[in-house]
C-alpha cells in the first residue's frame, strides 16, 4: 500500500510539470488565430476601399477654350523706322547786330510768318534812309543836267555852243541817271537789311531750344542759328524691308494706296495710320534691305522726330480663313496639333496644319472648322480623351489680326 502510494504521487507531479507548456502552446496558438483572422477582415477592408476608390469617376481637368472662327485674315510687312519730320529749318539771322527781344518760347508751336526775334534796327534804318537822300541828290542832279543839255542843244542850232559840249552834257546826264538806278539798288537792300532785322518762321511748326538770348550780337548767317523749326504736321516715317519683299511691295504699291501703321513696343498698339508715299530706286547692298517713306497727318502729335518705331505694311488679305488663338497651337514630335472639346466634354487631339499667324492669331489651314471649341490654356494636363472643365478662353484676340505673307506651315 505504501509502494502505490508513493507511484501514484510521482505521476502527479510529472503531470503537474508538463501542464505550462501546454497552456503557452495553448495561448500562442490562440494569438495566431486571432492575428490570422484581424489581417484577414483588415486586408478585405483595404481591398474594398481601393476597390470603391478606383470606380469613382477622375476629376474633370479645368482648361480654357475658344471658338474656331472663320474670317478675313490680312497680311502685313513689318518694319523698323525712324520719324522724320517733312521740313527741318534752322533760322539764322540774315544781318549782323544785337538782339533786341525774343518773342517766341522754347519749344512753342508757331505759324509761318510769326516773329522768332528781332535785330536792333536803327543802324539798318539809317542806312536806309542815307540810300533815300542820296536817290534825291542824284536825281536832282539829273534834273539840273537834263535842264542844261535842253539849253545847250537850241544853242548848238544857233551855232553858238559846239557839238562837243553838247555830247559831255549829254554823258553827265546818263552817268547821273545811271546813278540814280544805283541808288534805287542800294535802297532796295536797305530796305531788305532793315527787313532782315525781324526773324520769322519760315514754316509752321515746333521750335526748338534757343541758343541765344536778348541783348547778344549775332552774326550773319551764324552756322548754330537761333531755332530750328520742325514741321510736325504732316510728318515722314522712313523705314526698310528685306530685298526679298521686293516684289510684293512694287506690286502692292501699282495696286493703288498702300495702308501704313506705326506700332508701339508691343505691335499691337497702332500710334498712327499713313500712307506708303516712295520707293527707293535701289536696294541698298551693304544691308540687303530698300528704303521706304510714309507720311503721316499726325494731328495727335503722337509721331516725334527722331523718335524710332516699328511699321506695318499692309500687302494683301486671306479672305474667308480659319483662325484661332497662338496659344491653341501645339507643338508634338509628329507635327502640329490641337485639343479639341467635344459633346462629350472630353479634349481630343487633332492634327492640323497652320498657315501665318499674327496678331495673337494662327490661320489653320488643315484640320479644324469653325464652330469648333480648341483648348488655349491647360494643355499640359492633357491627354486624348481627357474630361476638361472648360471656361471661356479671355485671351482670345478678335479675328482682324494681321501676318507675314510668308508665314510658316
Amino acid at each position: 500500500m505504501t509502494v502505490r502510494t508513493t507511484q501514484h504521487g510521482s505521476t502527479g507531479r510529472k503531470q503537474r510539470r508538463r501542464s505550462p507548456g501546454l497552456v503557452m502552446l495553448a495561448a500562442l496558438l490562440l494569438l495566431a488565430g486571432g492575428y490570422g483572422v484581424w489581417h484577414y477582415y483588415a486586408d478585405g477592408k483595404a481591398k474594398a476601399a481601393e476597390a470603391a476608390k478606383s470606380a469613382q469617376p477622375a476629376p474633370k481637368v479645368p482648361v480654357t477654350v475658344a471658338a474656331v472662327q472663320k474670317a478675313d485674315f490680312p497680311l502685313y510687312l513689318y518694319g523698323l523706322g525712324t520719324v522724320t519730320p517733312l521740313n527741318s529749318v534752322t533760322v539764322s539771322s540774315r544781318v549782323t547786330g544785337v538782339v533786341t527781344q525774343v518773342p517766341v518760347k522754347q519749344g512753342q508751336m508757331v505759324k509761318q510768318g510769326d516773329l522768332l526775334a528781332e535785330i536792333d534796327p536803327a543802324p539798318y534804318q539809317a542806312a536806309l534812309d542815307q540810300a533815300k537822300a542820296k536817290q534825291a541828290q542824284d536825281e536832282a542832279t539829273l534834273k539840273n543836267a537834263e535842264v542844261v543839255l535842253k539849253r545847250l542843244s537850241t544853242l548848238l542850232q544857233k551855232t553858238f555852243e559846239t557839238q562837243q559840249d553838247v555830247d559831255n552834257q549829254q554823258a553827265v546826264v546818263n552817268t547821273t541817271a545811271a546813278q540814280i538806278e544805283g541808288d534805287k539798288a542800294a535802297i532796295e537792300a536797305a530796305q531788305l537789311n532793315l527787313d532782315y532785322t525781324k526773324i520769322t518762321s519760315p514754316l509752321a511748326g515746333k521750335t526748338s531750344f534757343r541758343t541765344i538770348d536778348p541783348g547778344n550780337i549775332v552774326q550773319a548767317d551764324q552756322s548754330s542759328g537761333l531755332f530750328t523749326v520742325v514741321q510736325l504736321q504732316p510728318i515722314y516715317v522712313s523705314f526698310t524691308q528685306s530685298q526679298e519683299q521686293v516684289p510684293t511691295i512694287n506690286k502692292t504699291f501699282a495696286a493703288g494706296p498702300v495702308s501704313i501703321d506705326v506700332l508701339n513696343a508691343d505691335l499691337k498698339t497702332v500710334l498712327a495710320s499713313g500712307t506708303l508715299d516712295a520707293v527707293q530706286n535701289q536696294v541698298d547692298q551693304a544691308s540687303g534691305t530698300i528704303s521706304l517713306k510714309a507720311s503721316f497727318p499726325n494731328q495727335d502729335q503722337a509721331l516725334w522726330p527722331g523718335l524710332s518705331v516699328n511699321t506695318r505694311m499692309r500687302v494683301g488679305m486671306i479672305a474667308g480663313a480659319i483662325v484661332v488663338p497662338d496659344e491653341a497651337v501645339q507643338h508634338g514630335p509628329d507635327g502640329l496639333f490641337a485639343y479639341v472639346v467635344g459633346d462629350d466634354g472630353k479634349a481630343h487631339r487633332q492634327t492640323i496644319k497652320t498657315g501665318p499667324s499674327d496678331g495673337g492669331n494662327t490661320v489653320v489651314t488643315d484640320g479644324l472648322s469653325p464652330g469648333q471649341r480648341v483648348v488655349a490654356t491647360g494643355q499640359y494636363r492633357l491627354v486624348d480623351g481627357t474630361s476638361v472643365d472648360a471656361q471661356p478662353f479671355s485671351g482670345a484676340p478678335g479675328p482682324a489680326g494681321g501676318a507675314q505673307p510668308n508665314g510658316a506651315s
